[in-house]
């Protein structure tokens, strides 16, 4: 069951956006990969955007609707923020990119980057070793493993040590996926890594 779905809001008040000149510089940048000891879930996303290259932090673009959609789906119990990175961990999620550098967009990434990038995930799922691994986003995950039937759940194919789970992105250009519809994507997901009984 999922949660009433919030909108996608403005940052907090005080919180400064990247200016044009740190967008441009942020690209090709980093973000280092958010995990730790109790990652039940690795999120993988498909790499950062230049607002995440900008302030080190994962889905850090306002207009992301990751945060609104961990919430609703019952994974935290508010809304969490990009810079609030103890709060993720301690839901049990981790956060990884299959591709490291920071583009203003995902279709910047040449599909030889893409394809590259699954031996990375796979190489942090051994060392992390979270129960699931999801990639939020059917297209890359589609491309990484030259899977092009692979659709919206559990999959086959193990990365890693983990089974894996594809969830749509909750990118805002990802039109075709309404926050209600989203959130209960990733509910399906949570709903798969409790206890039983």
């Amino acid at each position: 069951m999922t949660a009433d779905v919030p909108s996608p809001s403005a940052p907090p008040a005080g919180s400064r956006r990247p200016t044009a000149d740190e967008l441009a510089a942020a690209y090709g940048r980093t973000v280092p990969d958010l995990v730790g000891p109790g990652t039940r879930v690795l999120l993988c996303g498909i790499n950062p955007s230049l607002e995440s290259g900008a302030v080190g932090l994962h889905f850090a673009s306002p207009s992301n609707r990751l945060w609104p959609v961990l919430h609703a789906a019952g994974w935290t119990s508010r809304r969490l923020r990009p810079e609030q990175t103890d709060d993720v961990l301690a839901a049990g999620l981790g956060i990884t990119n299959l591709v490291a550098r920071a583009t203003a967009r995902a279709d910047e990434l040449d599909d030889d980057e893409v394809r590259a990038g699954l031996a990375g995930v796979q190489a942090l799922a051994e060392r992390v070793r979270p129960r699931w691994v999801a990639f939020l986003g059917l297209t890359a995950y589609r491309v990484a493993t030259g899977d092009r039937r692979a659709g919206v759940g559990p999959q086959d194919r193990p990365t890693g040590p983990a089974g894996t789970w594809l969830l749509p992105n909750p990118s805002g250009l990802n039109a075709s996926w309404q926050l209600p519809r989203l959130a209960e994507a990733y509910a399906a997901l949570r709903e798969a890594t409790l206890p039983v009984g």
